[in-house]
């Protein structure tokens, strides 16, 4: 996405959706129930800082002829999150992503790629599934549910482990 475009898409995702969507501010302090939008032309980043999530906004050299490129953020996910996270890689051009993904699910992080039907443009999600880095291939209209779905028997597992 462009450079001054960023800024207005998520103030108007903000606007259409239930949920806050912001672009995101280097070394801001992630937030639940916040959307964060890389701004056009930076790399978006996660850093484990203890038990806070800080977000990192760099220049940093072009991935895949892209900058931002996701391939970046879920390296950095994969790196700082680990088993916790959960990664969705949607309809796009090209390869980007793919090996972020993966990068996720090795580390034992829940990983989802768009299928085939419902994406405008299969490339991004059909190379992670080339690579066996999606957990599951779901449609555009399944992932959300599937997303909660884990969550809440990651949370069960989390109590059970709290219990023992």
């Amino acid at each position: 996405m462009p450079e001054r475009f960023t800024r207005s898409f998520a103030e108007r995702l903000s606007e259409i959706t239930p949920v806050d969507c912001k672009e995101a501010e280097h070394n801001e302090r992630m937030l639940p129930g916040t959307v964060y939008i890389a701004p056009g032309n930076y790399h978006l980043m996660i850093k484990a800082v203890g038990t806070e999530r800080i977000l990192k906004v760099v220049k940093g050299p072009k991935l895949h002829n892209q900058r931002p490129a996701v391939d970046v953020l879920f390296q950095s996910v994969a790196e700082n999150i680990g088993a916790n996270a959960v990664g969705v890689l949607l309809s796009g051009m090209g390869k980007d992503g793919a090996e972020g993904l993966e990068a996720i699910r090795e580390g034992g992080g829940y990983t989802i790629a768009q299928d085939e039907r419902t994406s405008i443009v299969f490339g991004m999600p059909k190379a992670a599934i080339d690579r066996g880095a999606a957990s599951r291939v779901l449609p555009l209209d399944k992932i959300a549910d599937d997303i909660r779905i884990q969550l809440r028997h990651a949370s069960v597992r989390a109590a059970e482990r709290s219990e023992a």
